[in-house]
């Protein structure tokens, strides 16, 4: 137990040091694009769906937040068939009227290895839609060739690349030839956090009601919540 939590603290010790100006910048881009009536839209397979799913609708999370759910690419649909499904070039284009974008939109795209046909085809949409892009990836994985038919690995199509420094094979500890103690989502979470966290502090510098969710689950504000979705309805299905 004691060694998983030391590995995690060196490598969010490391994401603090190297990747915070990525994360002010990221921050401050979504900070923008909210102002100017758009949202945050987010995309990832199998596991780094679990990231996207994690920013939506949280008590103390930012509340234009929309996950882009493609059943085929989730582990619900079984974890061989979302596997392959990320490898298949036609997978996208097939299911291109999920993602919904609008040209104030932010696209973060996660991926931990970066290589895979649905995240690059995923970004490059979003890219042909005048959307900013930002990737949320391990660069570790980056001698590692890319699927897709254009040659390019995601971190070559996007505006911003957020480093998680996760390793090759994701698990942080070893024992003989084993790996283990995967951190890919545990760092994930904690980078998406640190995003939304920056971009709430930026609006609340600058004005009255910051469009955050509130726990259901305290006495509060009983109509906050409801005005924060009626808000964003349009945009984001909370049903």
């Amino acid at each position: 137990m004691h060694a998983y939590f030391l590995e995690i603290q060196r490598l969010l010790q490391v994401v603090i040091v190297q990747e915070q100006e990525n994360i002010a910048e990221a921050a401050q881009m979504i900070v923008q694009q909210i102002q100017r009536g758009g949202i945050v839209q987010l995309f990832g397979c199998g596991h780094s769906h679990l990231l996207a799913q994690d920013a939506f609708f949280r008590a103390g999370g930012l509340v234009p937040v929309r996950p882009i759910t493609i059943e085929p690419l989730t582990l619900q649909a079984g974890a061989l068939t979302s596997s392959k499904n990320e490898k298949d070039p036609t997978i996208i284009e097939r299911h291109k009227h999920y993602f919904e974008f609008q040209k104030n939109d932010v696209f973060i795209v996660i991926s931990t290895s970066g290589r895979n046909y649905a995240p690059i085809d995923a970004a490059l949409l979003a890219k042909e839609a005048g959307v900013l892009v930002i990737s949320l990836q391990s660069l570790t994985y980056r001698e590692q060739q890319t699927r897709h038919r254009s040659g390019k690995r995601l971190e070559e199509v996007v505006d911003v690349i957020i480093n998680t420094h996760i390793p090759v094979g994701d698990g942080l500890l070893r024992r003989q030839n084993m790996q283990y103690a995967p951190a890919s989502t545990v760092i994930g979470s904690a980078i998406l956090n640190a995003i939304f966290s920056q971009v709430i502090e930026q609006m609340a510098d600058f004005q009255g009601i910051v469009p955050v969710f509130e726990s259901n689950n305290v006495e509060s504000n009983l109509h906050h919540n409801d005005d924060m979705i009626a808000n964003y309805q349009n945009r984001i299905n909370f049903t």
